[in-house]
């Protein structure tokens, strides 16, 4: 189903105005559909909880969309910071909405300049909060189907067992298309089974394609096979690489002072995975990492995976991971 995923930095009012509450966990999903059959068109909404506090629900919110918001309520560092954490994941299209605290004052230049210095010249600024009817229409304009193309992968983060069904992982296609009856292998584990049934958006479907958020049952594999962060692939498919070092080519964010050094703690979120290691060397932007567990992730990607430094003070994002080689 063609879907836009939304990266929406804001208030809960801001979001529900725009679709339907459907998930609370570490972020809030809100769902809008449009639409029937093939015609149907939806914005689903993924919401970080407890931004600056935390920086891995805003990651894992990243993860997986294309399209980006944020509520300017007031000019502080967590706005440099997510305004820089939006650009370096790629999200090149998006909206910054300015909403000041009450009896507050935003100066749109402001707004503009640190927009523009944070890489995200090509979004839009509104000056005061849209009519949200409208705006949602201009999103709705947005939402292409996207191609399926390349091997299937799918994201989980959430998984439990239903009963008389068995094994439920709910997650994103992060690329390709995963159809029912496919044979899969789960990592890490390395477990295998069976789609057993496909649902995007509570409509059961044959097929899962690319943006998707889909819903899968599982047989032929224990109930413990998932974990937050598993990734599910085609039985027999070479898409992941399992490395427990990692050279990593790294582009500095703007706005960061602080350079990594040698044995520098770091995590990188890639595809719902937060993985935690320490710099083993480093030579100019590319450097050695050793992972504090071996790791499963693709070294092939269009949106690339971002490196973070979680004692690194106002500004967290380390940058954007353009090239992975696993040694």
């Amino acid at each position: 189903m063609p879907v836009l995923n939304i990266a929406a930095l804001g208030s809960h009012d801001l979001c529900r105005s725009l679709g339907k509450l459907s998930d609370s966990r570490d972020v809030e999903s809100f769902v809008f559909k449009e639409g029937s059959g093939p015609d149907r068109r939806i914005l689903s909404l993924v919401r970080p909880l407890n931004f600056p506090e935390r920086i891995r629900p805003l990651l894992s919110a990243l993860n997986v969309s294309d399209y980006g918001i944020i509520e300017v309520n007031s000019m502080d560092a967590a706005l440099g910071e997510s305004m820089v954490a939006f650009s370096a994941s790629g999200i090149e299209d998006g909206d910054l909405i300015m909403n000041p605290k009450e009896g507050a004052w935003i100066d749109p230049d402001d707004v503009g300049m640190i927009k523009d210095q944070a890489g995200l010249s090509s979004w839009k600024v509104h000056h005061e909060m849209p009519d949200m009817n409208e705006y949602r229409s201009h999103l709705l304009e947005k939402v292409t189907l996207k191609a399926s193309s390349g091997e299937p992968l799918v994201s989980i983060d959430q998984h439990f067992v239903v009963k008389g069904i068995g094994l439920v992982g709910i997650g994103y296609v992060r690329s390709g298309e995963l159809k029912k009856h496919d044979s899969v292998a789960i990592f890490p584990g390395g477990h295998t089974g069976i789609v057993r049934s496909l649902q995007v958006m509570d409509d059961d479907v044959d097929r899962a394609l690319t943006g998707d958020r889909v819903g899968i049952a599982l047989r032929g594999m224990g109930d413990d096979a998932l974990e937050k962060g598993s990734q599910v692939v085609k039985d027999g498919s070479d898409l992941l690489s399992r490395a427990e070092r990692s050279r990593l080519q790294l582009e500095i964010s703007i706005f960061q002072k602080k350079q990594p050094k040698t044995g520098d703690v770091v995590h990188m979120s890639f595809d719902l995975q937060f993985f935690v290691g320490r710099i083993e060397s480093i030579e100019g932007s590319t450097m050695v990492v050793e992972w504090d567990r071996p790791i499963n992730l693709r070294t092939r990607f269009d949106k690339p995976p971002l490196l973070v430094q979680l004692d690194a003070g106002q500004m967290r994002i380390l940058g954007a991971v353009s090239r992975i080689l696993s040694i």
